[in-house]
């Protein structure tokens, strides 16, 4: 079984913040969608980007934000084991972001030995 990185990405929300109630039922889509993809034993890591960072570019430039020339922003990853690339794209088809206008990117992850 190979590795795949599923990227969540997505516009920023304008000014919209979510009421509680709203956070914790986004929550439970996302338990429910990676445990349903642990339960098949294809779980590897997962885990939330903050909203902070800094971005280095050539030259010494550091600029604060990682989103700085983006109109999108990536909230997070998971890393999911399956055979080839279309089995992964499955995994990702109940993704919650898919639900809220994101999308999800699928990316193989190559192994670097030292």
């Amino acid at each position: 079984m190979q590795e795949f990185m599923m990227i969540f990405r997505m516009a920023p929300l304008a000014d919209a913040q979510p009421t509680p109630a709203q956070m914790q039922e986004s929550i439970k889509h996302w338990q429910n969608w990676i445990g349903g993809i642990a339960a098949q034993d294809k779980f590897v890591s997962t885990n939330q980007l903050g909203f902070s960072g800094k971005t280095l570019k050539p030259g010494g430039l550091i600029t604060d934000g990682p989103y700085a020339e983006i109109k999108e922003i990536v909230g997070g990853y998971i890393i999911v084991k399956a055979n080839d690339i279309d089995e992964a794209v499955q995994l990702a088809e109940n993704c919650p972001i898919l639900h809220v206008g994101g999308h999800v990117e699928v990316r193989d992850i190559m192994q670097v030995n030292p």
